[in-house]
């Protein structure tokens, strides 16, 4: 059985729909094509991407030998959804292949030459790596001089020297023609998938398909912009989830909350997602995978639970470093880009809180953790500022580093943290960082009153799902409402909830997440301006049309 991905029949783009793709610079011939993808139009040819075509060779004849291989991916949830797809599509092609996630606090991020070197020594011919390996140059070279084929598949930041590898496939390389360079690293695998079939013929046509729900939870974790291919995949891979065979993601969606048949990128991101991270945030990410292979319920269920509980602890560690990290951040206050960092902070978990930093001071942040003689974190920019090429430009005192443009990870020895912190700070004033000028966050619509405020509005801007990066939620810009009812909400009191009237008596409530601190005077009949999205609330059984408060325009 194939799972049915087609394109919707209806091409219709309706009027509020359209306003909002044209105010975000979409032209009116691509609306349709975004609104109603095609999943064999608007997906590429896999072969177009530089080394695939040695890529696929190389895994043939290791299933034609039946070579002993290993897919080593990384361990957040792009890396393990990758090595979840491949090791699927290997066992299709008959090569029987095992798994590699290196331990987060042991080895750190990416191919390290230990685990190589004990990978040779089990016997393994072939290494195939997946959300990681473009900056494993020394790795590469180990590995080609001890005779163990290495093929990489990562979709980072291409640095200036390359691995020397049997082959490494990356649409970011300089000068590879594929259309698309914006592929997560389970997008960049499912490629790989995909022109394995085009060689043999196997997985057979159309059972690919059933690993787009691992495509489109990787896809949507990992934040990469949801256009372009990334939307289609996205789309269909949901399409696939809603009636997905995996137990583990069926568990898992239960033990959060969340029905499957009625799943979306939300879902992926705050229900699905944060519970499979926190295996690699604290403990190890092996668990997650087992998760998404399992064939057993009682133990799909027992796993779910497993990363739940981890979840909750994941949860509380992050509030206390985030108190602590952001005590210290008032330290270096007037410098532009804040390097902190403690022997108490996890660095499984800095990488989030480093996420809230950048929200809450509006400059680039970098957290770690001190390892006695080294520091390893985490690093989120914001505004002009390539975090990945500023860590380039400081490349002598680091030990390790590696990522994109907002988001990269590091090494370094914790004498050095002064000079990084300096190096840093010169790095962002000699870009002139500072010169952005982040463009105006525009409201999609704009609305006098609670006029044309109604489930039927959800029901057509939902037409632009999946939303994510590059595709947020439509913003609404509500204006003249008067403030009703008024509490702090949640078990700390950080939230707002408010019910909002208009001057013809239409109500609708709003929520306003972690807003409480901002707008501590709110009293009633108090006019103001409501930024926000629409969304479905349900609780306790009700369901009713509510306003997820972003700002609020006193």
């Amino acid at each position: 059985m194939t799972p049915e991905v087609g394109t919707t029949k209806t091409r219709v783009v309706p009027e509020i729909v359209a306003q909002i793709l044209a105010g975000r610079g979409m032209a009116p011939e691509d609306m349709v094509a975004f609104l109603y993808p095609d999943y064999q139009r608007d997906t590429h040819d896999p072969m177009l991407i530089t080394d695939m075509v040695a890529a696929v060779e190389r895994i043939v004849l290791a299933a034609e030998r039946s070579e002993q291989t290993v897919v080593y991916g990384d361990y957040d949830i792009d890396g393990i959804t990758a090595s979840a797809v491949l090791l699927e599509a290997f066992a299709a092609i008959g090569l029987p292949a095992r798994s590699y996630i290196p331990d987060r606090f042991e080895e750190g991020y990416g191919i390290n030459q230990a685990a190589l070197e004990r990978l040779k020594a089990e016997g393994v011919q072939l290494v195939v790596s997946v959300d990681c390996g473009i900056t494993s140059v020394k790795e590469a070279q180990w590995a080609r001089e001890h005779g163990l084929d290495l093929v990489i598949t990562d979709h980072h930041s291409v640095p200036e020297v390359i691995p020397e590898a049997v082959a490494v496939v990356n649409p970011k390389r300089p000068g590879d023609q594929y259309p698309f360079k914006e592929l997560a690293g389970v997008g960049v695998a499912f490629k790989l998938v995909q022109a394995l079939q085009q060689r043999l013929g196997k997985p057979a046509v159309g059972q690919e398909k059933w690993l787009l729900d691992l495509v489109a939870l990787g896809t949507v974790c990992d934040v990469v912009p949801l256009v372009g291919e990334n939307r289609v995949l996205a789309a269909f891979g949901l399409k696939v989830l809603r009636k997905t065979r995996r137990l583990g993601l069926r568990s898992l969606a239960a033990v959060g909350g969340a029905e499957v048949s009625k799943i979306t990128a939300h879902h992926l991101g705050f229900v699905l997602g944060p519970r499979m991270n926190a295996a690699g945030r604290l403990e190890h990410a092996a668990r997650s995978l087992e998760l998404m292979q399992t064939t057993d319920s009682a133990r799909a269920l027992e796993i779910a639970h497993e990363l739940d509980s981890m979840n909750r602890r994941r949860r509380a560690e992050q509030e206390m470093i985030f108190k602590e990290s952001d005590a210290l951040a008032e330290q270096y206050a007037d410098q532009p880009v804040l390097v902190l960092a403690d022997p108490g902070w996890s660095h499984g978990v800095v990488g989030i809180v480093a996420s809230k930093l950048v929200e809450k001071w509006h400059k680039p942040v970098l957290v770690g953790q001190v390892l006695g003689e080294s520091t390893k974190g985490s690093a989120r920019s914001v505004g002009g500022f390539n975090m990945v090429e500023a860590l380039r430009a400081n490349a002598d005192l680091l030990s390790k580093f590696g990522g994109h443009f907002y988001a990269a990870g590091f090494t370094l020895p914790s004498e050095r943290l002064d000079d990084f912190r300096a190096g840093m700070c010169r790095y962002f004033e000699d870009s002139r960082a500072g010169d952005y000028k982040a463009p105006a966050v525009l409201a999609d619509v704009q609305l006098q009153g609670l006029d044309g405020v109604s489930w039927s509005l959800l029901e057509t801007m939902d037409l632009l799902e999946p939303f994510g990066s590059s595709n947020p939620r439509p913003l609404l810009e509500l204006a003249g409402l008067s403030v009703g009812e008024c509490s702090r909400v949640g078990a700390d009191g950080k939230h707002l909830r408010i019910k909002f009237s208009d001057n013809k008596g239409a109500r609708l409530a709003g929520i306003g997440f972690g807003l409480a601190e901002r707008f501590p005077g709110l009293r009633a009949g108090q006019l103001l301006t409501v930024r926000g999205s629409l969304s479905k609330n349900e609780y306790l059984g009700n369901v009713s049309l509510q306003v997820q408060i972003n700002d609020l325009i006193v």
